[in-house]
């Protein structure tokens, strides 16, 4: 496709993200869900980069122009617009927002009417309309047929009631110490609230976005200055957001990062104790370490693995009846309490597991150790199919049998082929890396 990619569609704000393809952009979006529609309202939800207002306001004329009526929530978290959309009875929600990029860039990404995020084919579906001028000339209205926008304020409480009825009625925050990097994002306001109101002593940082310092040196993309505060302070957990608060990433009361593979392995056995874990599986990507897998199967527990994206670990827990999953990266999904990754929600998760265990976050959240692990990055002249390398499988063949895993892929954006190594012995996987690297430079 060539406007969507793993996660909606994401670019440089005015140049690929221009006023006019965001106004195509939404009126080909309006026409498709316009044939499913049943209230013929879509919200419309941001971060807090400064390009948003010039892509809000194309997309509110791009939906209108086709006859949608739409709300306008302002600043909130993806997660929030994904159970926003479903609460309200709206056919669709938008969310304006490129994550964890800088904020220069920006992005949209769309959600159904039960909240989930598009299927590709769906995608399609709107990028074939988006291509199509006549199609598009015929879907707008005229008269009164034509929509309506407002602004609401007030449904951050909505929001705020729904994730903390996730933690547990007979825990309290009160006498815990909590850091808390905002990334100058979606969460500013509504992430400081949901932490103080179940009682805890809150230091926040980085909640004065300006439309330009959204992540910023800040939030889940630099945790080590969460693990400053941390230790200065003394607290008892950090918690890192990127800039649309679907991600976390924590920093333990030694400072130290928490390993993603170590959280989802954590939170899936404390799931499992609690007996709320469903299909008796974890869904991770195919970049989770091999460590994770063989934990869980200590515990009667199997690793299920997507492709890259949590799009797709979703459609996977979907699939399997799963409802635990998540990505290395900091996107975890408790599908009981969020229809994506949502990062308070999986903070006040974290927070019961150590509360239950009354241990402190460095030992609770630390179940096993990782094996070695090599990733490698090369620059190719092609992207030939895997499949087409001559003598890539016999390279392979005595790698495997020394038991470590490969993963051989290309980048969806660069140039460039991704290899990763992973076993029990770092000399063994060392040495296998600088084979597989030496056949990959001679034959792309």
């Amino acid at each position: 496709m060539k406007l969507f990619g793993t996660d909606g569609v994401r670019g440089l704000a005015g140049e690929f993200l221009d006023a006019i393809t965001v106004l195509k952009l939404a009126k080909a979006a309006g026409i498709y869900f316009r044939k499913h529609s049943t209230t013929k309202r879509i919200l419309v939800g941001k971060d807090t980069r400064r390009s948003g207002y010039m892509i809000e306001n194309a997309l509110v004329s791009g939906l209108t122009s086709v006859g949608y009526d739409v709300i306008q929530i302002g600043p909130m978290p993806t997660p929030a617009i994904a159970y926003l959309t479903e609460s309200m009875r709206c056919d669709a929600g938008i969310m304006i927002s490129a994550s964890h990029n800088p904020f220069e860039d920006n992005g949209i990404k769309f959600f159904d009417n039960h909240g989930n995020k598009l299927s590709t084919n769906c995608e399609e579906n709107i990028e074939k309309i988006f291509f199509d001028d006549e199609v598009l000339k015929e879907g707008t209205v005229t008269g009164k047929n034509i929509g309506s926008s407002k602004r609401i304020d007030d449904v951050i409480g909505r929001y705020i009631v729904a994730i903390k009825s996730s933690f547990p009625n007979d825990l309290s925050l009160q006498g815990m110490r909590i850091v808390l990097d905002c990334a100058n994002g979606a969460a500013y306001k509504v992430a400081p609230t949901i932490l103080d109101e179940l009682g805890a002593d809150v230091i926040t940082l980085n909640d004065k976005p300006n439309g330009y310092n959204i992540n910023d040196g800040c939030g889940a993309l630099y945790p080590a200055n969460v693990g400053k505060i941390v230790k200065e302070y003394r607290a008892d957990i950090g918690i890192a957001l990127d800039g649309d608060a679907d991600r976390l990433v924590v920093v333990d009361e030694e400072g130290e990062v928490v390993d993603g593979d170590k959280l989802l392995g954590a939170l899936c056995t404390f799931l499992k104790e609690e007996n709320t874990l469903k299909g008796e599986a974890c869904v991770a990507t195919v970049m989770s370490n091999k460590a994770l897998e063989d934990y869980l199967n200590s515990y009667d527990l199997e690793l299920l693995r997507s492709s890259v994206g949590d799009k797709n670990v979703l459609e996977q827990m979907k699939e399997r009846g799963v409802n635990f999953g998540g990505e290395q990266s900091g996107h975890i999904i408790f599908s009981d309490v969020a229809k994506t990754g949502d990062g308070l929600a999986s903070a006040l998760q974290v927070l019961a597991l150590i509360l239950r265990k009354k241990q402190k976050a460095s030992v609770a959240l630390n179940p096993f150790e990782l094996y070695p692990q090599l990733l490698v990055n090369l620059k190719v002249s092609e992207k030939k199919p895997l499949e087409e390398i001559d003598g890539l499988e016999k390279i392979l063949e005595p790698i495997r049998k020394k038991g470590i895993r490969d993963l051989i892929r290309y980048s969806g954006t660069e140039n460039k082929i991704r290899l990763l190594l992973e076993g029990k012995d770092k000399k063994e996987v060392e040495e296998s890396m600088a084979i597989l690297k030496g056949f990959i430079e001679k034959v792309l």
